[in-house]
């Protein structure tokens, strides 16, 4: 008797379901045990992929919480891809519906932020543009200016101080967060990715540059009180630009 894929593979993620019927091995015997042990191995696997993939998560939740979680997230979003590198793409909006994490609002926020990093660690490579790029441009011209970002530049905004909580707990190390609004921009100027806080009203300004809105139009985002040398002094210093356009 064959097995079915769907079959299989639900009872590989379900350490509750019993052997796939008509699962045996090179004798023709029932593969219960040798089943049982490729299973415990298979989501033992997954689960650590998943530890590895958001480790901010697992610190702020501790070891068992996570394990549990993982262990549900992986029956509802078994892999795609051999390569696990982006596995856990879904934990988000896993998150946003899992009904033990409600305790913590921020926490589908802080996987978005670890995936993002995750992307940005994998992105092409791209070469920034110099740091007196901006300042040979006409000044005239400078208003209808447009960037060209690297493919591991990437905005996380969120309701909660996802910078502060990330930071915190994680080997960047800082102070406890304080309670407000926050949005992130992860870039990657070299080897590894980093995490930086966007200052002060500069976020509605930095998803317009992103939309590829020109400069003045973006600045204009910014409303009163709008530092634009501090926005691109962090986009410049990230590695962020990639060309003028």
């Amino acid at each position: 008797m064959s097995v079915a894929p769907s079959d299989f593979t639900a009872g590989l993620l379900d350490p509750d379901r019993p052997a796939p019927n008509g699962l045996t091995d090179a004798q023709g015997r029932p593969a219960g045990k040798r089943f049982d042990v490729y299973r415990n191995n298979v989501n033992a696997s997954l689960i650590e992929a998943l530890e590895q993939g958001f480790p901010v998560i697992y610190k702020l939740v501790g070891r068992d919480f996570f394990r549990a979680m993982a262990a549900v997230y992986l029956r509802a979003h078994p892999p795609t891809s051999p390569l696990m590198m982006h596995y856990g793409a879904e934990m988000a909006g896993f998150l946003e519906t899992f009904p033990p994490a409600a305790a913590l609002p921020y926490l589908p926020d802080i996987a978005r932020l670890e995936c993002a990093i995750r992307r940005a660690y994998h992105a092409a490579d791209a070469t920034p543009i110099a740091g007196t790029a901006l300042a040979e441009v006409a000044p005239d011209a400078l208003p209808q200016v447009r960037f060209r970002f690297a493919p591991a530049v990437q905005i996380i905004a969120s309701a909660y101080p996802i910078h502060g909580i990330w930071r915190a707990n994680s080997d960047a190390g800082g102070p406890a967060p304080v309670a407000e609004a926050q949005a992130v921009l992860v870039a990657r100027p070299d080897m590894d990715p980093t995490v930086s806080l966007i200052p002060g009203n500069a976020l509605p300004v930095m998803t317009a540059l992103l939309g590829g809105t020109a400069l003045g139009a973006a600045f204009d985002q910014g409303g009163a009180g709008f530092d634009p040398s501090a926005l691109l002094t962090l986009l410049l210093t990230h590695g962020a630009i990639t060309a003028l356009t």
